[in-house]
């Protein structure tokens, strides 16, 4: 029985895989004419929200396609109870490339810090120059940038270790965040990523097709007051994340081959 089911479970990945890809770059396509369009048509003030609910729909229809077909499964409710929670800064360990998008299908107003060279790709930098999302050119530019943002009441997503997960449980913090949210006066709200699948993460083979479906839970921790001390409030957000993802591993490389 196990011989015939793996060739059709083979096709199936492939299939959902490969037709995700294409849905993906049909979407994406279909949103830089949009956003090129509309980026020097549009005030600052009406960009921002039409690029960010864009961003938002955008994905959360993609996601939705993804999960009929069984490759997704998402538990973010968690993040509902945060829609109109603002100003906040949002922190979040980083253990697959999809992280920032699944956040950013469920939240309206959250505005992202993105490598300058993502935000000068063709596939995303259009939209995310629409919705003002801020590059990370410089530490000064950056952080002045990101308060500005939160003092506007918005939302901004940090991921504190600076790039995605290269050894479990979570990498070393940089003080980004902490000095963002000691400037800016605002909360620091911890969301806690967990996946079964090591897809997109920091060592993933580009080619490699994972097994299906892939599950990600994002949930709340805990809040944290504007912090005085940044140095000491980074090392204990570390700290924290490393106890809450203790007994969380994301498994060794397991493809569909």
């Amino acid at each position: 029985m196990s011989r015939l089911i793996r060739p059709v479970r083979t096709l199936y990945e492939y299939t959902a895989l490969y037709l995700g890809l294409l849905l993906y770059a049909s979407m994406s396509l279909a949103w830089i004419g949009i956003a090129v369009l509309l980026y020097p048509l549009l005030p600052e003030r009406l960009g921002r929200p039409v690029g960010r609910y864009g961003i938002m729909y955008g994905w959360r229809i993609f996601f939705g396609i993804m999960h009929a077909a069984g490759a997704f499964r998402f538990d973010t409710a968690e993040l509902e109870a945060l829609r109109k929670d603002t100003p906040l800064l949002l922190v979040a360990n980083h253990p697959s490339l999809l992280d920032a998008v699944i956040v950013a299908s469920r939240l309206p107003d959250l505005v992202c810090i993105m490598k300058a060279n993502l935000n000068d790709n063709i596939f995303l930098g259009a939209g995310a120059r629409l919705a003002r999302y801020i590059r990370n050119d410089s530490g000064h530019g950056m952080i002045k940038a990101a308060v500005a943002e939160l003092r506007k009441g918005g939302q901004l997503l940090v991921f504190p270790e600076g790039t995605r997960t290269a050894e479990p449980p979570v990498g070393r913090f940089k003080g980004g965040a902490a000095l963002i949210a000691r400037h800016a006066g605002v909360p620091v709200q911890t969301l806690i990523v967990e996946t079964d699948s090591p897809f997109l993460s920091k060592r993933w083979p580009v080619y490699a097709r994972p097994r299906l479906p892939i599950r990600f839970r994002i949930r709340l921790g805990l809040r944290f007051d504007p912090p005085d001390d940044p140095v000491a409030f980074t090392h204990a957000l570390e700290a924290y994340y490393a106890r809450e993802l203790a007994g969380v591993s994301t498994p060794p490389f397991e493809t569909g081959s």
